[in-house]
């Protein structure tokens, strides 16, 4: 079980309202931090009354984080479309795993926790459930961990925090529309592309009878040239 405090709404959505119409915007406080690297951004609730919403409006390629059979926060680390779980730095893993132990009030005591991880779309909520409660669609996919206390870790990822208030509802539909323009895009330029491909395979097909065709005309030997010339004079 993982502490939160509101609902869920529906097991397809966590923030269905009671009538099952989606809400017109869900704003949340939310910490966000820059990866040591500075490639990745990790981002978590400001408190436990965050964690709903992040589990009902995470994104596909987002990865979350929970230490293991502890209470926690709910760490995401968001990834570049299409991103394999298993390509993520261990760097930016130990980043990520050492934030979710400093947020743990009985993980931040121990020298060493595991850490469970796993994509965003993995979790699972049915209606059964209590508040903040997870299972996943395919135990098999999540990660496990251990991971020891790291100060330097958590104090080099605390100076880039960040805290804001995103519309997590809004966010998200324009992360559909932008999937759904993109995946139109692609599809205009395969067609383009197989347009293309059509009219140069026709052209090839239709190259020897303009060939043949020029064939069938005999032009003047340069002998019959040279006499022609000759018979001038």
């Amino acid at each position: 079980k993982i502490e939160s405090v509101h609902p869920l709404k529906s097991c397809d959505n966590p923030c269905y309202a009671d009538d099952n119409t989606l809400p017109a915007s869900v704003v949340a406080m939310v910490y966000y931090f820059t990866s040591r690297c500075g490639k990745y951004t990790l981002y978590m609730g400001k408190d436990k009354y965050e964690n709903e919403e992040l589990i009902a409006y995470g994104l596909p390629c987002d990865v979350w984080f929970h230490v293991d059979d502890l209470s926690s926060a709910h760490v995401y680390l968001r990834l570049v479309e299409g991103t394999p779980i298993g390509d993520i730095p261990e760097e930016v893993l130990l980043d990520c795993c050492s934030l979710v132990k400093a947020n743990s009030i009985a993980g931040c005591k121990k020298s060493s926790v595991y850490v469970i991880y796993t994509y965003w779309k993995n979790l699972k909520k049915t209606a059964d459930m209590v508040e903040g409660q997870v299972s996943y669609h395919r135990p098999q996919n999540v990660r496990r961990v251990l991971v020891e206390k790291n100060n330097p870790i958590v104090n080099a990822l605390n100076k880039t925090k960040v805290w804001r208030e995103p519309d997590l509802y809004m966010d998200k539909q324009e992360y559909e529309r932008n999937i759904i323009e993109n995946e139109k895009a692609r599809r205009r330029a395969e067609a383009k592309s197989k347009r293309v491909e059509a009219e140069e395979a026709k052209r090839i097909r239709d190259a020897p009878i303009l060939d043949k065709a020029f064939d069938g005309e005999k032009l003047p030997q340069r002998t019959e040239v040279a006499d022609t010339f000759d018979d001038f004079f």
